[in-house]
């Protein structure tokens, strides 16, 4: 994964966080949801992200 992606990916979560927060202080739970979802995208984003890597890392031990 690239730093670059990383620190999309992370950025993308922490927005999400903070939705939820002002859709909490602001008892607005479409808000909430929507700040959930980003953060829970940017999760799966990270775990595939994961997964490209660890594939390039077994290639690579067998080259």
């Amino acid at each position: 994964m690239s730093i670059g992606d990383k620190i999309k990916n992370k950025a993308e979560e922490l927005s999400g966080k903070a939705k939820q927060g002002v859709g909490e202080a602001t008892d607005n739970p479409r808000l909430y949801a929507e700040g959930e979802a980003q953060e829970a995208a940017a999760h799966a984003k990270q775990a595939g992200e994961h997964v490209k890597d660890a594939g390039r890392d077994v290639r690579d031990a067998l080259s």
